[in-house]
């Protein structure tokens, strides 16, 4: 089963200026996703789309194949589907191929593990679903939530009684970690939420998402601390 990693990798990010490339303990951010896609035993190829020459130059440093994505695909608005079926039609015509299944990685989860990956994919593989999508517990369960209503708080599931947090059900959100679909199902539903969808659950820590200064300084701090303990 031909198995291949796309990651995704515009250079310009809003919030933070080349975030993709922004070192992080002394290494490129996107350089922690490509070590660790490469490293995993079922991945055969990694790619990273790009319209940045700095992003290019980096990734293949890292030895990752790079694939030129056209301005038109890297703007705010371009969805993430958009890109990989950019990817796939690349592969089809330049490479005569088109792999099996499908791992998306983003750039931006430096703690997603290659024993994260590897397991993600035979779980992918020993389940009945059509993709799986990596998620995190709730730090703090919706269902505490509230909304602003004529200047008064009101809870958004109808003022419904308090209830512990012992009592409240586990609910997950999907980390932007790992996606994993089979290249034909992507085809079919043009998306990597499907109707059977499984969940991979990563910690908290390992599904830290860099998006602004916090996480970067977050990520640091993360890094030294085990560096100390090692």
């Amino acid at each position: 089963m031909k198995i291949v990693s796309i990651i995704p990798a515009r250079g310009a990010s809003k919030g933070i200026p080349k975030k993709n490339i922004k070192e992080l303990a002394g290494k490129p951010l996107i350089a922690w996703t490509i070590e660790q896609a490469k490293k995993s035993k079922y991945i055969s190829d990694v790619y990273v789309s790009t319209e940045d020459e700095e992003i290019a130059k980096i990734a293949l440093k890292y030895n990752a194949e790079v694939i030129k994505r056209p301005d038109k695909l890297a703007l705010d608005s371009t969805p993430t589907e958009d890109v990989v079926f950019d990817i796939i039609e690349y592969m089809k015509v330049n490479q005569n191929y088109i792999p099996e299944t499908i791992v998306l990685l983003q750039p931006t989860s430096p703690f997603r593990t290659r024993d994260d990956i590897d397991n993600a994919i035979e779980n992918f593989r020993n389940s009945k679903c059509e993709s799986l999508i990596s998620v995190t517990e709730y730090d703090h369960s919706p269902y505490w939530s509230f909304k602003i209503k004529g200047g008064f708080l009101k809870s958004i599931f109808g003022g419904k009684k308090f209830l512990r947090s012992q009592e409240l059900p586990k609910l997950f959100r999907p980390n932007g970690a790992i996606f994993i679909i089979k290249t034909n199902t992507f085809f079919k539903y043009r998306s990597f939420y499907t109707k059977l969808m499984t969940p991979f659950i990563m910690s908290y820590e390992s599904s830290i998402d860099i998006d602004d200064e916090f996480d970067f300084l977050l990520s640091e701090f993360i890094i030294k601390n085990k560096e100390k303990k090692v």
